[in-house]
């Protein structure tokens, strides 16, 4: 499962702009498909969510891009086998440093060497909330449309690769379309079915009854 910007963003709570920006600095970017020049589309995994959502919490709770970065760099340096800091530790803060929980549950890492114990990312329940946002965008919605002086019922997916939505007409096999808002999916879609029964009129005793 893929996810564009505008998807992301959606989901994490980040405005695009601030993803471009971490992109583009090399803070977070996408391991699925990276920008590679204009209208070309970034497209992020799971894995790059949680570590968008976890670096919006530090954020959130006064840790600046700066000094996330600086602890970064000492974990990846001290903890090479970490291949992503932000997916794998669960972070602490007191808004002024970040701690870091170790293998042993004993142990507390001070990322930046001063400051007190406040505030945790609780890691595992924010992978939870980001699959309940994800879930939330793969859920179904029915609704129905008027062409050709009958209803048809139609179903609306969300299309997280490359934003906006998808829609099907289950009672014509092939007919679909799509739209960058649900206004205009529904409106492409009565195009679509009215398209599908000039070319086959006999489709027409798959309709639903107005």
């Amino acid at each position: 499962m893929y996810f564009n910007t505008k998807t992301a963003s959606a989901i994490v709570g980040l405005t695009k702009r601030q993803i471009d920006y971490w992109d583009k600095t090399h803070f977070i970017k996408p391991s699925v498909h990276e920008a590679a020049g204009s209208g070309s589309t970034r497209l992020y995994s799971f894995t790059d969510l949680i570590q968008m959502k976890v670096a919006k919490n530090l954020k959130d709770n006064g840790i600046t891009l700066q000094k996330m970065r600086k602890s970064l760099i000492y974990l990846r340096k001290n903890m090479p086998d970490i291949e992503k800091p932000l997916a794998d530790l669960r972070f602490l803060t007191d808004g002024n440093t970040i701690f870091v929980l170790t293998r042993k549950s004993s142990e507390i890492l001070d990322t930046l060497r001063n400051g007190q114990l406040v505030f945790a990312v609780a890691l595992g329940n924010l992978i939870e909330e980001l699959k309940g946002e994800v879930n939330h965008l793969h859920d179904e919605k029915t609704y129905t449309v008027n062409a050709k002086r009958h209803t048809y019922s139609v179903v609306l997916h969300t299309d997280t690769e490359d934003g906006g939505y998808w829609i099907e007409c289950p009672s014509i096999p092939g007919c679909a379309s799509q739209g960058d808002t649900i206004e205009e999916a529904l409106e492409m879609i009565k195009d679509a079915i009215e398209g599908c029964l000039q070319l086959m009129p006999h489709k027409e005793s798959g309709k639903k009854a107005s």
